[in-house]
């Protein structure tokens, strides 16, 4: 399949995935918005989605993907109304479809080390990642997905990434896994080792921001507004998402 045809079928999905989160609200007036956001915020947005349509006259439809998928989206022309990534390097690939002024650091995460069921060895700090016995540790692609990127920056940074390098996997079974720390608490078969803090854990910060070709941009200030007011972070809270970190 060629470059355009991918882009057009790209395009269509999203505007399709719009058309049918517009079932259900039948009244005429109301307002919709079109949210890109990262999969890892998905129950949260949902949940705060179901808020924030309770209390004012706008309708969200969330379209939850990998960061860079929907930055790639956003590139080729797909109509959405903010964009939440799960990264700076993300949004800074589409600053120039930002409306200016409307680009903030809405929440932020951490890493945590997971190991599986049953698993009886040490495991306390990153230096047990290195272990005979942890032969894989999974996590997420460290060349296209956030969660990838800052679990190598967290490895390289500690000088662990070589020794581990060749036991890592992006799926299937694995000893290990480093993983968000709003993730961990919806694993199953696996159980929280420990987090990742101090001076060489990783700044995780959620960006989001309106696009500038929105039909709808005073509404989307206003959810992002809320997104970062006490009730959107009260949401938040119960995720596990905690407040966007210093720059």
């Amino acid at each position: 399949m060629s470059a355009p045809i991918r882009r057009a079928f790209a395009v269509i999905a999203v505007i399709a995935a719009a058309l049918a989160g517009c079932r259900g609200h039948d009244d005429a007036a109301q307002s919709e918005l079109l949210v890109g956001a990262a999969v890892s915020l998905g129950e949260m947005l949902q949940e705060a989605s179901r808020q924030y349509e309770a209390a004012h006259h706008t309708a969200i439809h969330l379209n939850l993907a990998a960061s860079n998928v929907l930055a790639r989206q956003i590139q080729e022309g797909a109509p959405m109304d903010v964009f939440i990534s799960a990264d700076d390097a993300q949004m800074d690939a589409v600053t120039q479809q930002i409306a200016p002024g409307t680009r903030v650091p809405l929440y932020g995460n951490a890493l945590v080390v997971m190991v599986r069921d049953g698993w009886s060895e040490p495991m306390r700090t990153l230096a047990d990642l290195e272990a005979p016995a942890v032969t894989r540790i999974a996590i997420g692609d460290p060349a296209a997905v956030p969660a990838g990127v800052y679990a190598k920056q967290l490895l390289v940074r500690t000088g662990r990434w070589n020794g581990v390098e060749d036991r890592l996997v992006d799926s299937g079974h694995a000893d290990a896994a480093i993983v968000y720390r709003t993730d961990a608490r919806a694993a199953r078969h696996a159980r929280l080792a420990f987090e990742i803090t101090g001076p060489d854990a990783p700044r995780i910060v959620y960006p989001a921001a309106a696009l500038a070709d929105s039909a709808h941009l005073e509404q989307a200030r206003a959810w992002l507004a809320w997104l970062e007011g006490p009730q959107g972070r009260a949401v938040a809270a119960r995720y596990g998402f905690m407040p966007a970190p210093a720059p």
